[in-house]
């Protein structure tokens, strides 16, 4: 997966799928990480849905994140402030690649997955 630390935080190399029925990183996609996002590729619904949904991952606010590249396309370069590679490493997992014990229960959820991960 494509984590590179930066000056203030890591910078993340995406490949996003719109259009799906949730939003979820699904894991490595070449180079990148693929992240599913349930929003249509529309006046930026797309973007903002992704920007919201990995400030709830990694536990920043939404203004901490920053789109460098990829405007309008699948392949997208986002600088996180304020994290470090290894936390956005352990974050940015697939749900089905945590173990059994670091998962809240049943629930899939970002923040859930944050809250084992972190605690």
């Amino acid at each position: 997966m494509s984590i590179v630390a930066t000056a203030s935080g890591v910078r993340l190399t995406l490949h996003v799928r719109p259009g799906a029925a949730q939003s979820a990183i699904t894991g490595p996609h070449g180079d990148a990480i693929g992240v599913r996002v349930a929003a249509a590729p529309v006046d930026g619904n797309a973007n903002r849905e992704l920007i919201g949904y990995l400030a709830g991952c990694l536990g920043v606010r939404p203004r901490a994140i920053a789109l460098v590249a990829g405007l309008s396309s699948r392949r997208k370069v986002i600088e996180v402030a304020g994290i470090d590679v290894t936390t956005a490493t352990q974050l940015l997992q697939p749900v089905g690649s945590l173990s059994t014990a670091r998962r809240a229960s049943t629930d899939k959820s970002c923040r859930s997955r944050r809250r084992s991960a972190l605690g």
